[in-house]
């Protein structure tokens, strides 16, 4: 069993977008520019965004936090979401997920312009990504292939399932894993809360792909010797012998599930990292005007 060290990869994928960003000073161009709307104060949200924000910082890229209150109005978001569109000192920006109960997060997705989406969710983005024609590429998924190709892991031919099936991660993923390219190439089977004798399927896979959000929802048993595993899932659990007070689940039971593997991904530390590092990588790519 290998283990995917995402947080390494991150790493070394956070060194290359800092000297590209330390080409681009030499060349006198403008530095990339990512802003992320926070409203309201969930501790979850504002980790993310801070973790983002860090993470700017890191590799030279100018980043900027918009916190509103979680009594905006919808209205007002989408004003601020214009006001973004049309800053052209802003080369991508974000609106961090959750939204207020009383905001459709589907309003101000397709508010944003398809040229500044750097979470690849405007659904034109999703369009070009199903055509298979430059776009930006929702984060987490687009971390997943990088991993692929980082560890070489081979495609061509093989089974790939995916549990969940989430416009953020499952059906994006999926689309991906059968695309005529690498990593790409397989025959792709995309499950879900309803799917009938999923244990069956699961054992099937040669690439498992698991987003579902139950802890250690996986064991042994699902599946086959040999196994290549994403583990996308992350839950906090209380655990009192924590410094942090909680413990944190992927959907992957482990320790047995590793056994099985010949590459697997750990939680923390796996598909997670790889998000951010995304999340940038896009960013550069808005700056550039790579994506039309």
């Amino acid at each position: 069993m290998q283990l995917i060290d995402g947080k390494r990869t991150a790493t070394i994928i956070k060194e290359e977008v800092a000297a590209e960003i330390t080409a681009l000073q030499e060349k006198g161009a403008k530095i990339p520019h990512l802003v992320a709307v926070l409203v309201g104060s969930n501790g979850a949200s504002i980790t993310y965004v801070n973790a983002k924000i860090e993470a700017c910082r890191k590799v030279g890229m100018h980043s900027t936090i918009v916190r509103l209150n979680d009594t905006v109005s919808e209205k007002e978001l989408l004003e601020k979401v214009e006001e973004l569109n049309k800053d052209k000192g802003v080369d991508g920006f974000i609106v961090q997920l959750p939204l207020p109960k009383h905001i459709s997060e589907k309003k101000v997705t397709e508010a944003i312009s398809p040229k500044k989406d750097v979470d690849g969710f405007h659904p034109s983005n999703i369009g070009k990504m199903m055509l298979n024609l430059p776009t930006f590429l929702p984060a987490t998924p687009y971390g997943i292939v990088q991993l692929m190709e980082r560890y070489n892991i081979e495609t061509t031919g093989k089974h790939c399932v995916v549990v969940g099936r989430s416009s953020i991660v499952g059906s994006p993923i999926a689309n991906l894993m059968s695309r005529n390219s690498y990593p790409g190439n397989c025959t792709v089977t995309l499950t879900h809360s309803r799917t009938v004798n999923l244990a069956e399927i699961t054992r099937s896979a040669d690439i498992l792909i698991v987003a579902l959000g139950k802890p250690e929802f996986i064991t042994a048993d699902m599946v086959k010797e040999g196994v290549v595993v994403f583990d996308v899932g992350i839950t906090r659990k209380a655990d009192k012998t924590k410094k942090s007070g909680y413990k944190l689940f992927g959907d992957v039971k482990f320790e047995e599930v590793a056994e099985k593997s010949s590459f697997i991904t750990p939680v923390p530390g796996g598909v997670g990292p790889m998000t951010i590092v995304s999340l940038l990588k896009n960013t550069i790519l808005a700056a550039k005007g790579k994506v039309e």
